[in-house]
């Protein structure tokens, strides 16, 4: 990881992603989500991996005439 990646707390990620913390925390236990742990407690995931998760999910829109499969 790059020394300038920019982390951020649980809370933050959870805002930015539009769910819970507890969710992100799951995520967290199940290992689908990178995260650094600069202390015991105290964990921060790099925003390029909120970015990985926002890019995987996307699915462009359907423009209007078309019909859906």
């Amino acid at each position: 990881m790059d020394p300038s990646t920019k982390l951020i707390t649980i809370r933050e990620a959870a805002e930015r992603l539009g769910l819970k913390e507890s969710t992100i925390r799951k995520y967290i236990l199940k290992r689908q989500i990178a995260y650094v742990k600069p202390s015991i407690r105290a964990v921060r995931i790099p925003i390029e991996e909120l970015e990985r998760i926002l890019a995987a999910g996307l699915r462009p829109a359907i423009p209007q005439g078309e019909a859906v499969r």
